[in-house]
């Protein structure tokens, strides 16, 4: 059974329950220029029925075992949202799954407790993250967790009508076991 409830030093990461529908929806609003150049999914209009929509496909997932999405608080106001994290299987026969993510100011931290959870837990050999051409931000946080690159991914996803290039990274079983950071509750800066 895959834990509903994950904490790092400073933030709760729990399963999205119903209650989460108004504060998925105003941080999604209030982060839009940041989100919408990179998430298919992010538009301006972005509704309570999107975020309550999202909320029930992922309790869907979490009872098929499919992906695991996690609503990411800050310990201090576990009230408020900053953002979600998410792990899924891309083949169970060859332990690999993929972690997406968008964080307000936590993507590492948060990233990394999810690779915890993928290589304890899930028995994982490989996670991958796939990240948009540009997104700096979500590309240092890879490199800071030790993710090697793999190569770009062209024409991965269709982002209001442009399809977007990914660059695909990767960390093994094994270079995790060794990185200095193994420890969830001290990452890299």
């Amino acid at each position: 059974m895959v834990p509903e409830r994950l904490t790092t030093q400073r933030y709760i990461l729990r399963r999205f329950n119903r209650r989460d529908i108004d504060a998925l929806t105003a941080v999604v609003r209030a982060s839009m220029d940041d989100l919408h150049r990179w998430l298919p999914w992010a538009y301006p209009g972005y509704t309570r029925d999107d975020a309550a929509s999202y909320i029930r496909e992922s309790m869907q997932s979490w009872r098929e075992a499919r992906a695991f999405d996690y609503a990411v608080r800050p310990m201090a106001t576990p009230g408020r949202h900053v953002g979600n994290v998410s792990i899924w299987h891309v083949s169970r026969s060859s332990r690999t799954a993929e972690i997406g993510y968008w964080v307000v100011g936590a993507g590492t931290e948060v990233t990394a407790r999810l690779v915890r959870l993928g290589f304890e837990h899930l028995g994982l050999h490989k996670i991958n993250l796939r990240i948009a051409v540009g997104n700096r931000a979500s590309d240092r946080i890879a490199e800071k967790l030790g993710f090697s690159r793999e190569g770009v991914l062209r024409e991965e996803l269709l982002i209001r009508g442009r399809w977007v290039d990914h660059t695909l990274y990767s960390l093994l079983e094994q270079e995790w076991r060794t990185s200095p950071w193994l420890d969830a509750e001290t990452t890299p800066g």
